[in-house]
């Protein structure tokens, strides 16, 4: 039996990129506030700069019929490190697939971290979910700023690192720790509840042609732009990595939110390298308990890749 979901609230945080896309359109689906109530959705420079994260993400909202979402622009570099994007995988726009323009809807004047540390100041302790789909930039700016906004944070769902998978912006790294480790330290150490999804499970979760095919067919605007965006950017995977369709790798974070079953957890101490050149954005994931440090995170290791797609299409299936 499903698992119903009641009385959530969320604060989701991302660079779109054609995956965070999906991953909206999961999390935005007509009948979502029956589940779960989307506060505001903050952007990230990531995958391209912010101005292009915070466009892309009004024009997301739009598509779905969202255009009262409110979105915020936060952090448009990271803590430390000068900004590396991924042009290369989500094209100059970073969400190449739909017709790019600049929305009608507007940017919310507030700053996205501010949007944060005052929601969170004003919420019941535990009562709301942080899903992070890049950089975690804008999440440990609002820590940094008020760390009175812990306890009021239920935990926070994020993609992002690697152990078994190695990395895939350098051999060590995950590109959204990577491009700011000493954001995702900050996070690590908070101790907040974290719930984790790196490419050992992400690189599971493939949009194969068969996958793209069903969402074609369900003959809807948001279906037919998640083929569009899943096709353009799975060329860049399966030429890297020699598989049938790229990895859907932020989906998985709203996927938990939905449907927590389809995947498999594991109690671990993760740590990440901020300072090495040849390791920086590394996670160290204690998978077998080799240290006594704590346990900082719930880290997925395994998904039922059949249920994730059937739960795609039938949240893609709910837009006219």
């Amino acid at each position: 039996m499903t698992q119903k979901i009641t009385s959530q609230k969320l604060i989701i945080d991302c660079d779109p990129g054609q995956d965070d896309a999906i991953n909206l359109f999961l999390a935005l689906a007509p009948d979502a506030k029956a589940d779960y109530e989307v506060l505001g959705i903050t952007a990230v420079a990531g995958n391209v700069g912010l101005d292009k994260t915070e466009r892309n993400t009004r024009l997301l909202c739009e598509l779905t019929g969202r255009a009262d979402m409110p979105v915020y622009a936060g952090c448009d570099a990271p803590l430390v490190y000068p900004l590396a994007t991924a042009e290369e995988v989500h094209g100059r726009e970073g969400l190449e697939g739909v017709d790019i323009h600049e929305p009608a809807m507007a940017l919310q004047s507030q700053n996205a971290v501010d949007f944060i540390v005052e929601t969170l100041l004003e919420a019941e302790e535990a009562s709301i979910r942080l899903v992070v789909t890049g950089p975690m930039t804008n999440i440990a700016a609002a820590i940094q700023k008020d760390v009175r906004i812990l306890p009021k944070i239920q935990d926070i769902v994020l993609m992002g690192g690697a152990l078994r998978e190695g990395g895939n912006i350098t051999p060590s790294a995950e590109f959204n720790i990577y491009v700011d480790p000493h954001a995702a330290k900050v996070v690590f150490e908070s101790g907040c509840p974290l719930v984790i999804f790196g490419l050992d499970v992400t690189h599971k979760v493939l949009s194969s042609a068969t996958e793209l095919e069903r969402m074609k067919a369900l003959n809807n605007p948001v279906a037919q732009a998640a083929y569009n965006l899943l096709t353009y950017y799975g060329r860049f995977d399966a030429d890297k990595y020699g598989t049938d369709g790229a990895p859907l790798h932020d989906p998985c974070t709203m996927a938990y939110i939905l449907r927590p079953e389809l995947f498999s957890l594991k109690s671990c101490n993760i740590r990440v390298e901020t300072e090495s050149d040849l390791t920086r954005g590394h996670t160290a994931v204690d998978f077998w308990h080799g240290t006594d440090l704590p346990k900082n995170c719930l880290w997925a290791y395994d998904v039922d890749c059949a249920g994730f797609f059937d739960l795609l299409v039938e949240q893609l299936s709910k837009y006219k």
